[in-house]
């Protein structure tokens, strides 16, 4: 979108909201773009429930319901957090995909975390932590996933830690391959904040099941340091086998305060990237409903 384009749907955007939240626009308003008008699909990541699932006002098992019946959204991200016992329980697991076709949705990825450091110094620890994901790569294919995220975590020296997550990622992604799922890194704290470092390591792990889940908001490498989102997620992009629109607060006219989502759909889009950009809200402005609406309708308005 050009700057004269964005500059004409904020000042009607002005107009027809005035100080109202963006949840309230009417159907067929300009930020009411279909869905089908984007170059990308959309999904919506279990974690923007977070609180309602914790908090035990929505169950696992009716995420995929609310995600097609609440958001009008067709595909679906799990995280592994919210059935962390159930991967090798068949009968939950196959409840899990009945609702979700029952709904025509999609299962699109697991994202795993907890399964311990892929890249771990100690070589026996971090062999059980690529066999503590296995079960997520069939409970994955089982779903109908593309691809399960995880994390390239470790410790040591730039090098080391590079080497070592690799080592692990590899081994993992060898298993996967096997079953036709992918496994993917998401910039998600400490050195894989930083683009260049997991960059790096997916190059030496040189395997084609093996890329990127760029975030838009995860490039903070510690309390203190932070990679630029915007030549992060540039960097990311040709590894990339999904995307993550994290969203936290936005202006009267619907823009997320803080990240430029059209800067950073662009990139997405000059990257030749088509699949799911997947919904993932963690502001406290908006509930969880209204703010996965309110991001849901900035990816089309963007897109």
């Amino acid at each position: 979108m050009n700057q004269d384009r964005r500059t004409f749907l904020k000042t009607v955007g002005k107009a027809m909201l005035g100080s109202a939240a963006l949840t309230s626009l009417p159907a067929g308003s300009l930020f009411s773009k279909s869905a089908s008008d984007t170059f990308f699909d959309i999904s919506l990541a279990q974690w923007s429930l977070h609180r309602a699932l914790f908090g035990g006002d929505l169950d696992n098992l009716d995420f995929a319901g609310t995600a097609k019946n609440e958001f009008g959204i067709s595909a679906v991200e799990y995280v592994n957090q919210f059935f962390i016992d159930k991967a090798n329980d068949q009968s939950y697991l196959k409840e899990m995909k009945q609702r979700a076709d029952d709904n025509g949705v999609r299962s699109v990825l697991i994202m795993c975390d907890g399964e311990g450091a892929l890249g771990d110094p100690d070589e026996g620890e971090r062999q059980q932590a690529v066999e503590n994901h296995h079960k997520w790569v069939t409970a994955a294919k089982y779903l109908g996933c593309h691809s399960i995220r995880v994390n390239a975590q470790s410790r040591g020296s730039w090098d080391e830690q590079m080497n070592l997550a690799a080592d692990g990622l590899r081994s993992l992604t060898e298993f996967a391959d096997q079953h036709d799922i992918n496994v993917i890194v998401e910039n998600h704290g400490g050195l894989s904040s930083n683009a260049e470092w997991l960059v790096g390591v997916i190059k030496q792990v040189d395997h084609p099941r093996c890329g990127t889940l760029p975030d838009f908001g995860n490039f903070n490498i510690s309390e203190n340091e932070s990679y630029d989102r915007y030549k992060g997620t540039r960097m990311l992009m040709p590894y990339a086998k999904g995307v993550s629109a994290k969203s936290y607060s936005f202006d009267s006219n619907g823009y997320e305060k803080n990240i430029d989502f059209e800067k950073l759909i662009s990139i997405v889009k000059d990257a030749g990237y088509t699949g799911y950009v997947g919904i993932e809200y963690e502001g406290s402005e908006l509930s969880e409903y209204e703010g996965i609406k309110a991001t849901k309708k900035l990816l089309e308005m963007v897109g």
